[in-house]
């Protein structure tokens, strides 16, 4: 194996016996062999499939279980774009990842991917020999399948009606491990999480504390979620809302654009400095973590460049910390929606028990169901929903008479 994929390494772990069955999609063999022997780096990964347009996937899938599809956007014959809803259509619990270019046509498609039903984008690099020698791509590339994977098993296990224990799923190719020693990349795997009960935690008697700031903290599946939640909420609230999706920068200019066209609300990536105020969407730019400050006596924007948490720069977790600390918890209406890992855990822990209430979406309506089954599972949460009544519930807190 080459040094560019010492990261990598599993000469010490046999092969899976039940691998996830992965096809690659794209016009270049090149590219194609890449992906796959990052891919195949993994023991618990297989690509069972490696074609070169839209069409040639859809005729694959048609005689091929298949987990998870890789999905390049720009092809002959048929795009990905063009792709997805046929391919769902062939074999609706599969997953489907687009490998996008950072640019923002490239951003603006993924966005319209996503809704189309891809389930998430990884960030393609520009050039082969990006390909085979970003250890960040690749890790990225392997942690996302095997959590959709596992996803996309779990959905025909339901669609079958097997009984399955439950679980909070997160992949398990764990992201602490660097390649040559150093600090743990950005954008990673998560560590697995044992399963556990879900409870949920009731509210005193009597609280009927109308939220000053909603916190909105999501990633893998997100974009879809936050358009089903935010399309709720373009009239009859007014306050500030805040969301930390996990992003890269160009991507999250492109998500704020979306949700003003398609959910009506004023959405825009936040800017450092700028005020915090009622009917405004403030949406963490890739790159940066986005705070809820006080300067002057006046509720502002913070974006620094902190060390990732949880991976991740956006995280939720700090962004939850800073709202307890400038609105007091009582006063914070925060939600987990789907996605890989735990990020916002801590966070939202300081929200509860500080007086804040805690919307988690549900397993089933989750595309992964790592971040809000974390809270979940840890008793956090007031009350736990499936996506499309989310949006109303949250409707129903934010209108709350003050106490």
């Amino acid at each position: 194996m080459s040094d560019s994929f010492r990261g990598l390494s599993t000469a010490a772990r046999p092969p899976s016996p039940d691998p996830y069955r992965v096809m690659v999609v794209d016009d270049s063999a090149v590219i194609r062999g890449l992906l796959t022997r990052a891919l195949e780096g993994d023991p618990e990964i297989r690509v069972a499939a490696s074609v070169g347009d839209g069409q040639m996937a859809v005729n694959s899938l048609q005689r091929n279980t298949i987990d998870v599809v890789v999905l390049d956007i720009e092809m002959p014959v048929m795009d990905g774009l063009t792709a997805i809803p046929k391919l769902l259509a062939v074999a609706p619990q599969v997953k489907i990842i687009m490998a996008s270019t950072l640019t923002a046509r490239g951003a603006d498609i993924s966005m319209r991917c996503l809704q189309a039903g891809a389930a998430d984008y990884i960030p393609k690099p520009t050039s082969t020999r990006e390909v085979s020698t970003a250890e960040d791509f690749k890790r990225e590339l392997v942690s996302k399948v095997k959590a959709l994977g596992a996803a996309a098993r779990r959905a025909g296990s339901r669609s079958r009606g097997e009984m399955r224990p439950l679980a909070a799923p997160s992949a398990s190719f764990s992201a602490a491990r660097s390649t040559e020693g150093g600090a743990a990349p950005i954008t990673s795997g998560f560590r697995p999480r044992e399963a556990g009960p879900v409870t949920v935690r009731p509210q005193p008697a009597g609280v009927t504390v109308r939220p000053d700031i909603i916190a909105i903290g999501s990633s893998t599946g997100g974009p879809q979620a936050l358009f089903e939640v935010l399309g709720n909420l373009r009239t009859g609230i007014t306050q500030p809302i805040m969301i930390t999706q996990h992003m890269p920068a160009t991507f999250t200019t492109i998500l704020a654009e979306h949700i003003t066209r398609q959910c009506g609300l004023n959405a825009a990536e936040a800017k450092d400095g700028e005020r915090i105020v009622e009917n405004r969407c403030y949406i963490a730019p890739g790159d940066f973590h986005m705070l809820a400050v006080q300067r002057g006596g006046v509720n502002v924007i913070q974006l620094t460049k902190d060390p990732p948490e949880n991976f991740c720069r956006p995280a939720v977790d700090p962004m939850m910390r800073s709202l307890v600390k400038t609105f007091g918890g009582r006063k914070i209406l925060a939600c987990i929606l789907t996605g890989m890992g735990q990020d916002g855990l801590k966070g939202c822990t300081d929200v509860v028990n500080n007086g804040g209430t805690l919307i988690g979406q549900d397993e089933a309506s989750s595309v992964v169901w790592g971040m809000p089954g974390a809270v979940a599972q840890a008793g956090l949460c007031h009350v736990i929903l499936p996506l499309k009544e989310i949006g109303p519930a949250i409707r129903k807190y934010a209108s709350r008479t003050a106490a």
